[in-house]
């Protein structure tokens, strides 16, 4: 974007005015060298960041560019957070396409895939933190955002560093995390309790011993969907809950069998089992739907991710008082750090790569992560932001997150193979009663044996 010239002067008292042109080059790429010139001289650093930042939400303004972004995000909650992304990137003078996928990550991923590696690619796609993007990196087929990650100073704050690390491969960056979201999370509807006459559990346990009460009521114990994802999302919070981040770590981050076949995941199964049964007859599909169950009081509780906090606030209920949110299950407070970050994928129009890397400063920017995780329910990926509005769910999350009592999630450390397997395990034995604990743990501990 051509211009005439740009003047900075009396920056942390010095005297010197900088002219610079940009008549010959983008205004991007030129802030980006004069940057790199300024990064050994101190508090210069921080100014020449702000600047770029600035010029490059700014140089957009001058023609609009239209941006397809996929993503899975359809739910009352989801929209109304991935509205806010959409709102601050307009606000650039952009365009954003609404790419929305219904049916979760895991339909909507292979069709992501697919139209990149078949020559359609969007302006800008979702994937979690983790592995699940690493083999289109390698193919060449995702933008490399180091320049901009360092002109802006991401490593500076963005907070845990392993949401980065994610999107690193070989020292490079390739993704932009907008969000840190914790699986670690039983959701508890007040109605469910008051109807069936007992108090809100505050424990695991307490919850599980509840179950004849609330069946009694006419309640179903525990809200699941009949999705892969939500059993297995939901075994792996209860390991770290009922086993330890230890023995988590050895199974996914080691691939220890010896401690998969154990008698601490052992454990775990037994809860898998109570769970299987208190869920046997939550028959709907998505997890949205089964957040609704709790949130309407049909359901006592439901183990799911933070994310569930958008769906209660669109319903206007009150954390403390519609319902209670247990971190850790009450049991181990606890959080793992995944989350959702963008990639970008390769393109060769000129101005949808300038768009492209204005929407990836866009989404980290202060006023786009208070925004958007407040509705989203997430935690956001800044540690330098004011998260005052943040509801009691959210503050824990936050109190939790900075104490460091975290853990990787799983797909950051098993490869999707490895997952795909996994999740067809814990499908199976949350829909057949009849497979045994003892024959579910011999499965699983095979799996984690062969494991990438």
């Amino acid at each position: 974007m051509p211009l005439e010239s740009f003047q900075l002067s009396k920056i942390y008292g010095s005297n010197q005015t900088i002219t610079l042109d940009f008549k010959s080059e983008s205004l991007l790429f030129f802030l980006q060298r004069f940057s790199h010139s300024f990064l050994e001289e101190g508090d210069m650093k921080k100014t020449t960041r702000l600047l770029l930042a600035t010029a490059v939400i700014g140089a957009s303004s001058a023609s609009a560019t239209e941006l397809e972004v996929t993503h899975w995000w359809t739910s009352g909650g989801e929209a109304a957070a991935v509205a806010e992304l959409a709102k601050a990137f307009n606000a650039t003078g952009n365009i954003w396409v609404d790419g929305a996928i219904a049916g979760g990550g895991s339909t909507a991923r292979p069709i992501m895939i697919s139209r990149i590696t078949g020559g359609d690619p969007m302006g800008a796609t979702q994937f979690n933190h983790g592995r699940q993007a690493e083999e289109l990196v390698e193919a060449g087929m995702m933008r490399d955002l180091t320049d901009i990650a360092e002109a802006e100073g991401w490593k500076e704050f963005v907070h845990p560093t392993s949401l980065l690390d994610s999107c690193t491969i070989d020292g490079r960056i390739y993704c932009a995390p907008v969000n840190i979201h914790s699986w670690q999370w039983l959701w508890l509807s007040h109605k469910a309790f008051k109807d069936a006459g007992i108090p809100v559990p505050k424990n695991w346990d307490e919850f599980v011993a509840a179950a004849p009460a609330l069946e009694a009521a006419g309640k179903i114990p525990l809200a699941m969907g009949q999705q892969a994802w939500q059993s297995h999302g939901a075994f792996n919070v209860l390991m770290v809950a009922i086993a330890g981040k230890d023995t988590y770590n050895k199974v996914y981050g080691d691939h220890d069998a010896e401690v998969a076949a154990g008698p601490d995941i052992a454990r775990v199964f037994k809860a898998a089992a109570d769970a299987r049964d208190m869920s046997k007859n939550s028959k709907i599909q998505d997890w949205n739907q089964a957040t609704n169950l709790v949130i309407s009081g049909q359901a006592g509780g439901q183990i799911m991710g933070d994310w569930a906090q958008g769906e209660f606030q669109v319903a206007d209920q009150v954390a403390g008082e519609d319902y209670t949110c247990l971190p850790g299950l009450g049991v181990n407070e606890v959080i793992s750090t995944s989350g959702d970050a963008f990639y970008f994928p390769v393109t060769d129009d000129e101005e949808k790569s300038k768009a492209q890397d204005v929407l990836a400063s866009t989404m980290l920017s202060p006023d786009t992560q208070v925004a958007f995780n407040l509705k989203k329910g997430s935690l956001p990926i800044r540690g330098d932001i004011n998260m005052e509005a943040a509801n009691d769910c959210m503050r824990k999350g936050l109190e939790i997150l900075a104490s460091g009592n975290t853990v990787p999630d799983a797909e950051m450390l098993i490869n999707p193979d490895t997952n795909s397997q996994i999740g067809d395990l814990f499908s199976e034995f949350f829909s057949d009663h009849s497979i045994t604990v003892e024959d579910a743990q011999t499965r699983f501990a095979d799996i984690i044996g062969d494991a990438d």
